[in-house]
């Protein structure tokens, strides 16, 4: 495996209108590894992701591509890119088949029938093969979706909220697919709101208001953040998220199930600040987690969303 970065951008910037929407996001993927990107709606993670496969064409910044300039050599990334959008974008009136020896015929593939076969087989689809793709559940859709984003063998898979609207058991599965893709030596960037998939992926990016926020693994963004938590069990605890929430110190508390998690960047003010309740409430410290801080990354990031004139 090269060790050249598979993706390597610097300032990566689009604005549209008098908006910033991706405002010079810096991005290094080494060949193999899936790379986690989040942030909230609008947050520019889609724009990256097209940037990056040569959809648009940057206003500003530079970077290779599986070792291409991002800029001029923009049709050849496109060719050894899969990348597979957040809507089911196949036929519905073809079978699985009839689907992906479409694809096949779009990008001009040799041993296309053998192609076919082994995408089929590889993530589970054969004994559907003939089934209408319009028939099938939303598992089984983006299933076939990631097999047509595939054929072409590609050494770079964008996938953009790829498992938005499907149940646990078929996020699972895909995800057991992207990580048989990586171990074969397949870099994949995912964009995602599942903090659980987020920590499936070998490191993360999050990008809010088009500002790359953090960048790291899961320990590793978890300990920059300098966050640190409580978490309280006794009766009614659950209950008292947003008389605690208001108390200097505190950043954020939410209740899970019986008990609540609350953070804040200053340990001792956070013990202070739940004091009040130690009659009825036993506080233990505990690791914070990802989503508590990408709420406060995006509690503290600057909104962009007006239009300058």
């Amino acid at each position: 495996m090269s060790e050249a970065p598979a993706i390597a951008v610097r300032g990566l910037t689009k604005r549209f209108g008098g908006r910033t929407v991706v405002d010079h996001v810096d991005l290094i993927v080494q060949p193999g590894r899936i790379c986690g990107f989040l942030g909230p709606n609008g947050s520019g993670k889609t724009t990256t992701l097209r940037m990056i496969c040569g959809l648009i064409i940057p206003d500003e910044g530079e970077g290779e591509v599986l070792g291409l300039n991002l800029r001029s050599r923009r049709n050849a990334i496109k060719g050894q890119i899969g990348y597979m959008t957040q809507k089911f974008g196949l036929f519905g009136d073809l079978t699985i088949r009839e689907n992906l020896q479409f694809i096949g015929r779009v990008y001009g593939l040799d041993r296309l029938e053998s192609r076919v076969d082994a995408a089929l087989e590889k993530l589970g689809l054969a004994s559907r093969a003939d089934q209408m793709a319009g028939k099938l559940s939303g598992g089984w859709k983006q299933r076939l979706a990631l097999a047509a984003a595939v054929l072409h063998e590609p050494r770079i898979l964008l996938l953009d909220e790829p498992t938005a609207g499907v149940d646990p058991q078929a996020r699972r599965d895909f995800w057991d697919q992207i990580h048989g893709l990586a171990r074969d030596g397949m870099t994949v960037l995912v964009s995602t709101h599942y903090m659980d998939e987020a920590e499936r992926c070998h490191e993360i990016a999050y990008i809010a208001y088009g500002v790359m926020l953090a960048r790291g693994t899961t320990a590793e963004v978890i300990a920059a953040s300098g966050l640190h938590a409580l978490q309280g069990e006794g009766p009614g605890a659950d209950r008292l998220a947003a008389e605690i929430e208001g108390r200097p110190g505190v950043a954020m508390a939410a209740p899970f199930g019986t008990t609540l998690h609350v953070c804040g960047l200053d340990p001792e003010a956070l013990r202070e600040a739940v004091r009040p309740w130690d009659d009825r409430v036993r506080w233990h410290e505990t690791a914070p987690t990802l989503e508590d801080v990408f709420i406060n990354l995006m509690r503290t990031a600057e909104d962009n969303s007006v239009i300058s004139a």
